[in-house]
């Protein structure tokens, strides 16, 4: 049996920039994915899953020497958000003496930067295998895996996504609700430039947001109950149709690759620690992705939990998991509580003057520059 000070289960984003980020700590670390690691097909075509990294999360990183080739990355410099009736709000980096409110980067090409610096590292890297058994004491964690080999670490953590395995292993109860929607992505190349603009549209049934990637393309992220109607389209069909529902602002759309859907869920686990046991990322919590914040609360919690596990003589102790779990509560539940809320007020249809108080509202605080600059310093992450 092999001993490690920690085991993390998920070697997606979140659980490698946290492996990544505790290799230098001179801990035992274990990355445990199921998944193979594949990177030697980069180059064809552009992955649908793409992610707003925020500045904070950029500098995360570029520290643990992470940060992809540029020449893949869009710059969101400006927003351009748009109610159901009439309202509008605008607003820029440089309300927030910023050069960027966010960057989009593909999954694949961010995974893979985090795992060839891995492969260099001391992190043991366990791929193609997966967890059987999990047992928790006071004084250690054991896993079982399904090629025999036992593991035994003073701390596992759970980085294994919102159907976390981990979670359900060690009984930290969630609550879980569905939206009754699901995300509709897919990539598109623009005839008119999108001049680094991030453009959303809430319609009042459906929140659609158009993302600016590198070169003369956007990446699409619709939020609708119609999932399956949009799938079911050709190729010109839904390039007709998602060109339709932002006002043709960029002109003709050409699909970049096939579109796919997931379900938007809001997960809030009663905690996020346990006897030798930690969650961080979608394991810990989901939001509406209408903000774009999911992957950066989880690199957040990647970096905090990796700054109190770094000096630690025990990464397991109890004491020092509850800080963890206290650092990230009020991040996570502003975060939540703020997409929840946003999703509520633009798809609530039964209340008289709703519709007009929102839009008003969008409209107002657009006017109001100050009101405007908290808003961009919140889309950063100041």
């Amino acid at each position: 049996m092999t001993q490690y000070d920690v085991i993390i289960v998920g070697g997606g984003l979140v659980g490698a920039s946290l492996a990544l980020a505790l290799a230098d700590s001179g801990k035992k670390i274990a990355l445990l994915e199921g998944s193979a690691a594949r990177f030697d097909d980069l180059e064809q075509g552009w992955d649908a899953r793409i992610y707003a990294v925020s500045p904070l999360n950029r500098r995360f990183l570029e520290q643990l020497q992470a940060w992809p080739d540029m020449a893949r990355i869009g710059t969101i410099a400006s927003m351009d958000v748009r109610g159901d009736a009439g309202g509008r709000i605008q607003f820029a980096a440089s309300d927030a003496d910023a050069s960027a409110l966010a960057w989009i980067v593909e999954n694949r090409w961010l995974l893979a930067s985090l795992w060839q610096r891995l492969r260099h590292s001391s992190v043991d890297c366990f791929t193609g295998v997966r967890p059987l058994a999990l047992e928790t004491t006071a004084t250690a964690a054991c896993l079982r895996l399904d090629d025999g080999r036992e593991l035994r670490s003073r701390l596992v953590v759970g980085a294994d996504g919102a159907n976390s395995w981990v979670r359900q292993q060690t009984g930290l109860a969630a609550s879980i609700k569905p939206y009754g929607q699901s995300g509709v992505v897919a990539n598109f190349a623009c005839e008119k430039p999108h001049g680094d603009i991030a453009r959303q549209w809430f319609t009042g049934d459906s929140i659609l947001a158009w993302l600016p990637m590198a070169g003369n393309r956007i990446s699409m992220v619709w939020s609708t109950a119609d999932a399956d109607a949009l799938l079911a389209l050709s190729a010109e069909q839904l390039c007709a149709r998602v060109a339709a529902a932002g006002d043709h602002q960029l002109g003709h759309l050409s699909l970049l690759g096939p579109a796919a859907a997931f379900p938007l869920r809001l997960i809030q686990p009663a905690a996020v620690v346990s006897q030798r046991l930690a969650l961080v990322g979608d394991a810990a919590h989901t939001v509406h992705p209408l903000a774009g914040q999911g992957v950066n609360l989880g690199f957040q919690d990647a970096a905090q939990l990796a700054a109190l596990l770094a000096s630690a003589s025990d990464a397991g102790d109890w004491m020092l998991l509850r800080r963890y779990e206290r650092s990230r509560r009020e991040a996570v539940k502003t975060m939540q509580f703020t997409c929840d809320s946003l999703y509520r007020l633009f798809h609530t249809e039964h209340l008289p003057g709703l519709s007009w108080l929102r839009n008003t509202g969008l409209t107002l605080t657009n006017r109001l520059t100050p009101l405007k600059r908290q808003f961009a310093r919140h889309a950063i992450g100041f």
